[in-house]
């Protein structure tokens, strides 16, 4: 059990974290402190998905083995003695001082999230009653949900740790923060107007949800390779390994429920189920690459749309380079990190993709297509 000197001690730290960002919001030349807030927010998210990212990839995640603090205390210099202890029985465990270190921060940067999200809710509330529920950037339902979703991600964070980094867990834990992210990315977006838009955008919102969609069951597909361990059962590319249709087990490969490096059954995971995890991911990204290239090519089309849609595309090249880089060269760290981080990435730009799509409709019925050609003529040409 934690006592309430050391939940004090933990709570202290993501109060210290949350205080930077508060620095920064207010001493910020924008006049518009709730706006800032928000995307500040968003920058913290984004920096705690790659320090989870730079956790879960070396096996960090038992660094300190209970939750939430390491050893009942509240950080590694306190818990030293257990930490050398289990470090010494096995050397190259889960369990090191480095782990351990590397560990709590990623815990110290995630509590940090909870108190300018808390802050979100708290300013969105009493704009929204300021205005007599009537200005639609301050609606609190998203700000409440951002809410939800924390506390939820919290719950999933600690249970991937007491349930010792089940893979279902860990890539559920991963996915909630890309959704954390993209939640955020929209509240964000609502927050400034945005240069006009072509009507035609608006067709295009079911294709950039779908895009969306794909792309987050692609990245459920990486988190369950990086969490199964599966990243280099196939060790060259483009054949796996040196076939085009390696031999697979999918069966035990895809049984979500299930401990790490096990069957369902209590076995040893076998290779050929790390291979049909991999090779399921290398396979589903030529899928995603081509149906998101796809929409953002009828995207570059439409006026309003052009710098978003080169912006995904600059992205998904980036990522199928640094996918390729990274079985290429044998999983060095920094390439894996950059992967997670470049796919949160991607869920920012298609979300704000997939609210600029939007655009056209959200302006009402008494703004038909004639009058946002004569705003598209009648605005700067930013392309935005």
């Amino acid at each position: 059990m934690v006592d309430s000197g050391t939940l004090f001690q933990l709570g202290s730290k993501g109060i210290f974290v949350a205080l930077l960002a508060f620095v920064i919001v207010w001493s910020s030349k924008d006049p518009d402190k709730y706006r800032k807030l928000v995307w500040v927010t968003l920058f913290l998210t984004f920096d705690v998905i790659m320090f989870g990212a730079f956790t879960r990839l070396p096996d960090s995640g038992l660094g300190c083995p209970d939750w939430p603090g390491c050893y009942g205390h509240a950080n590694p210099l306190q818990a030293m003695e257990h930490i050398r202890a289990a470090e010494a029985l096995m050397p190259d465990g889960p369990v090191t001082v480095m782990k351990a270190w590397v560990e709590m921060i990623h815990r110290y940067l995630a509590m940090g999230i909870g108190v300018p999200i808390i802050a979100i809710v708290v300013i969105a509330w009493r704009f929204w009653l300021q205005s007599g529920r009537t200005v639609q950037k301050f609606s609190p339902h998203f700000p409440v949900a951002l809410l939800i979703f924390v506390c939820i991600q919290g719950a999933f964070g600690a249970w991937a740790v007491t349930m010792k980094l089940q893979p279902v867990i860990v890539t559920i834990h991963l996915l909630l923060g890309m959704t954390l992210l993209g939640m955020l990315t929209w509240v964000g977006a609502r927050q400034k107007d945005h240069p006009p838009v072509a009507a035609a955008a608006y067709n295009l919102r079911i294709p950039a949800l779908i895009a969306l969609i794909l792309l987050s069951c692609q990245i459920a597909l990486g988190g369950w390779v990086s969490t199964n361990y599966a990243a280099l059962a196939c060790s060259d590319f483009p054949l796996c390994p040196g076939a085009l249709i390696p031999q697979m087990d999918f069966e035990n490969g895809f049984t979500l429920w299930r401990s790490l490096g096990m069957t369902a059954d209590g076995e040893y995971l076998p290779f050929p189920a790390l291979t049909a995890i991999h090779w399921t991911h290398r396979v589903f990204a030529f899928v995603v690459a081509g149906y998101i290239a796809w929409v953002c090519y009828k995207a570059y089309k439409i006026e309003g749309l052009r710098t978003i849609a080169r912006g995904v595309l600059a992205a998904l090249a980036l990522q199928i380079t640094i996918g390729i880089a990274t079985v290429s060269l044998k999983w060095p760290l920094a390439l894996a990190v950059a992967h997670n981080g470049c796919a949160a990435l991607l869920v920012l730009l298609l979300v704000m993709l997939n609210y600029k799509a939007r655009i056209p409709g959200a302006a009402g019925t008494n703004r038909g297509p004639d009058q946002l050609d004569a705003r598209l003529s009648a605005a700067p040409n930013d392309n935005a």
